[in-house]
């Protein structure tokens, strides 16, 4: 992980980089454990091939099968922050996560990464805003 962004012990921020340290070690349960029992992750916000409905994916049952259906498919994913800019509860970070996939392909997703947490420090909800056509279109062998 990379990271360009502030580095103040902001509890969002904290948060936000313990979520992306555990997805780069494909630590599940742990990530898992970092959501509140009612946390919601929105990755990307929306109706989505992961989220149909666009509802979200809420509760630690439902972030499990997130897991499953968008994280578990990478052999790898690497986290690139430009920036990082927290206000209130919440943490916004500006990056690229990179995707390495089954076959020696890669994609970059580009986007902005918005953490909430609750008075525990656990993550209320995570929202991605990026964009799958531009995402699809770094698609590219290694």
């Amino acid at each position: 992980m990379t990271w360009d962004g502030s580095d103040p012990a902001h509890p969002a921020r904290v948060a936000s980089r313990r979520s992306m340290d555990a997805v780069r070690r494909g630590a599940k349960d742990e990530w898992v454990a970092l959501f509140a029992e009612d946390g919601v992750v929105e990755d990307p916000v929306g109706v989505s091939m992961f989220d149909p409905a666009g509802d979200g994916h809420r509760g630690h049952e439902a972030i499990r099968q997130f897991w499953d259906k968008a994280i578990a498919n990478a052999e790898r994913l690497e986290f690139d922050v430009r920036d990082s800019f927290a206000a209130g509860d919440e943490v916004a970070n500006v990056g690229t996560i990179t995707a390495f996939l089954p076959g020696g392909s890669r994609v970059d997703t580009e986007g902005v990464f918005v953490y909430k947490v609750n008075a525990d420090g656990l993550i209320a909800s995570m929202r991605a805003f990026w964009e799958t056509e531009r995402a699809m279109a770094t698609l590219r062998k290694e």
